[in-house]
């Protein structure tokens, strides 16, 4: 499937790197169309010609952020990649959010990933996802909504509703209260590290729980958790000593 692309970067060599790089490695990709800034974006978008599926986005322009470039956009039909210098608090955000993002100095298997993952306009629901990175963005620590792209589109969840992570490969297993469950195409490791400060804990390589669905664990030399929804989740012998030390904290904040 042919992508056509635009690149709003303020910085000229960083254009033309990104450009040379799509021909190289992303031969679907196609550059219809480039801005430098906000108001050039602006005028970019004006033009009837310019429809694209896929924007790349530094998020740092001259003359603004690229999300006041998006705000007078909406609503946005095309999915986005954001372009930027390692910022831990964007990343965070744009895993959150499921919307894809690429680290400077551009790495190419990082670009041939992102550009993976971009979603038909009919599954991308970038606003939606744009929302869900504001908010986090306004109050990470009130935050209670995560993006989730799935195999299938993308999927808007409550955090308290998910029960436990399953990883599988490459691939990982959300299950929701309701007895609903979403593949998502990331890693185990990154939902575990998203969700920590939400008290969701790694019991096992291939599990992380949501400790408030916990049922009962039973000790022994084969311990094991029982969830709300009567799963039997193993805790692995190397990680029960923290789970313990998790469950004593627990029981004394409750």
């Amino acid at each position: 499937m042919l992508l056509n692309a635009v690149i709003i970067e303020d910085e000229r060599k960083g254009l033309i790197n990104l450009k040379q790089m799509l021909n190289l490695h992303c031969g679907d990709v196609e550059v219809i169309g480039e801005a430098d800034g906000v108001e050039s974006g602006c005028r970019l978008f004006e033009r009837d010609d310019i429809n694209p599926d896929l924007a790349f986005l530094d998020i740092n322009l001259g003359d603004g952020k690229v999300f006041q470039l998006l705000e007078r956009l909406r609503p946005i039909n095309f999915d986005i990649i954001f372009v930027t210098a390692y910022d831990q608090f964007a990343m965070k955000a744009c895993n959150y959010s499921s919307i894809g993002y690429i680290l400077k100095p551009i790495d190419p298997d990082c670009l041939i990933e992102a550009v993976s993952r971009v979603k038909p306009r009919q599954l991308a629901r970038t606003d939606e996802r744009l929302e869900i990175m504001r908010q986090y963005q306004n109050h990470p620590n009130a935050f209670d909504k995560l993006s989730i792209g799935g195999v299938d589109g993308i999927h808007f969840v409550k955090i308290r509703d998910i029960i436990r992570f399953e990883a599988e490969d490459n691939y990982t297993h959300i299950y929701l209260s309701g007895a609903q469950r979403i593949t998502a195409s990331k890693t185990i490791k990154l939902y575990e590290d998203m969700l920590a400060p939400f008290n969701f804990y790694r019991v096992h390589k291939r599990h992380v729980i949501n400790m408030n669905y916990m049922k009962k664990f039973v000790k022994g030399e084969g311990g094991y958790l029982v969830m709300d929804d009567d799963m039997r989740i193993e805790v692995s012998r190397r990680r029960r000593p923290a789970f313990m030390t998790q469950l004593r904290m627990l029981q004394d904040v409750l």
